[in-house]
């Protein structure tokens, strides 16, 4: 796909109405990139008066730059407040369609479930019994889709999410490939011979516009429900555990872990491989730096690190301070030789005394 002139500009006034573009405008477009990997037909950005030297030494013709940015010679500059989100914005028309709307001949739809119009099914896709699926959803190839699922408006499954029995995907929801949603919490209890399976008798909730990773998995809940509420977006290989409850507008990145029936804030984010004990409270806002371990409690706001997780500065003074110990343990020992010296010394004066 190609943009011409005319959609060209037209696309970057919609996408930003007081960007400031070069007249006239005889470019063409046929793609984004980075800078440093872009053809002349790509479209760029940059976002800092600095990056002068690679907007030039770029094959790229139009870029989209902040508006103080310098005036150089043979670029098409697209003058912008937000030159990222304009890129963005432009990347969106670039995007590969969505499959057309049907039943693929190799999926499978219970005669029970409940289709919305415009939705597509891919090959290998099965749709049980009692599952509603919203207008406009994409479900791909080999998803699997239970009994009583409901799925919203305008979702994207990609091909071999499994969403398992009673589960709820709200509107504008992305599961990406090879998800798992809804399958059995790890609920086990000794018994005095065996670990005993807690029947899951839960559910997950995702509310709308929720992204869930590839290869994510979230639990449905023992009793009651599993719940990510609206916005929040999750990395791939994340783990969210049964009767967690995930606030809104939450950030998940990969291989980061929330065990059972903890809770996050709105706005919180969790950095990559971090774990969450169970039943522990994150705060709203909360930022937890990677690979530490929660817990206990962290308030509202707060920025934490480490394992266990404390304050961000003061698990900081203490590396600096572990930095230090190699250097440390060496001038004790040189003190402890001199005091060794010293002593041997003294004795042999008090022996000629």
């Amino acid at each position: 796909m190609t943009l011409n002139s005319h959609q060209v500009s037209v696309a970057l006034v919609q996408a930003d109405p007081d960007a400031a573009l070069p007249s006239p405008f005889t470019a063409s477009i046929s793609g984004v990139a980075d800078l440093a990997v872009a053809t002349a037909t790509e479209l760029c950005f940059a976002e800092r008066a600095e990056q002068a030297g690679a907007v030039a030494a770029s094959a790229a013709i139009v870029v989209i730059v902040p508006l103080d940015f310098p005036q150089l010679a043979g670029k098409v500059l697209v003058r912008s407040a937000e030159p990222r989100q304009v890129f963005f914005t432009m990347a969106e028309r670039f995007l590969p369609p969505q499959p057309p709307p049907g039943i693929h001949p190799a999926a499978h739809v219970d005669p029970a479930a409940a289709l919305g119009k415009g939705v597509s099914v891919g090959a290998g896709a099965a749709i049980g019994a009692g599952a509603v699926i919203g207008d406009r959803a994409v479900i791909g190839g080999g998803v699997q889709i239970g009994a009583d699922v409901q799925i919203g408006e305008d979702c994207l499954i990609e091909p071999n999410v499994t969403i398992l029995r009673g589960s709820r995907i709200g509107d504008r929801c992305a599961l990406r490939a090879g998800a798992v949603i809804g399958s059995d919490g790890f609920g086990f209890a000794w018994d005095g011979r065996r670990h005993r399976k807690i029947p899951q008798l839960g559910r997950v909730v995702l509310e709308d516009d929720v992204d869930i990773g590839c290869n994510s998995c979230v639990d449905r809940a023992t009793l009651g429900e599993t719940r990510v509420r609206r916005g929040t977006k999750v990395d791939n290989l994340v783990q969210i555990a049964h009767n967690t409850d995930i606030g809104e507008h939450v950030i998940l990145v990969s291989q980061s872990g929330v065990a059972g029936s903890s809770r996050l804030g709105t706005g919180a984010i969790i950095a990559g491989q971090v774990a969450v004990s169970d039943h522990v409270t994150v705060g709203a806002g909360v930022r937890v730096g990677g690979q530490s371990g929660v817990t206990k409690d962290v308030p509202a706001g707060a920025t934490v690190f480490g394992t266990p997780a404390r304050a961000m500065k003061q698990t900081l003074r203490e590396l600096g301070a572990l930095a230090q110990l190699p250097e440390l343990l060496r001038r004790v020992k040189r003190q402890e030789q001199a005091l060794t010296a010293l002593n041997r010394r003294l004795a042999v004066a008090d022996e000629e005394t």
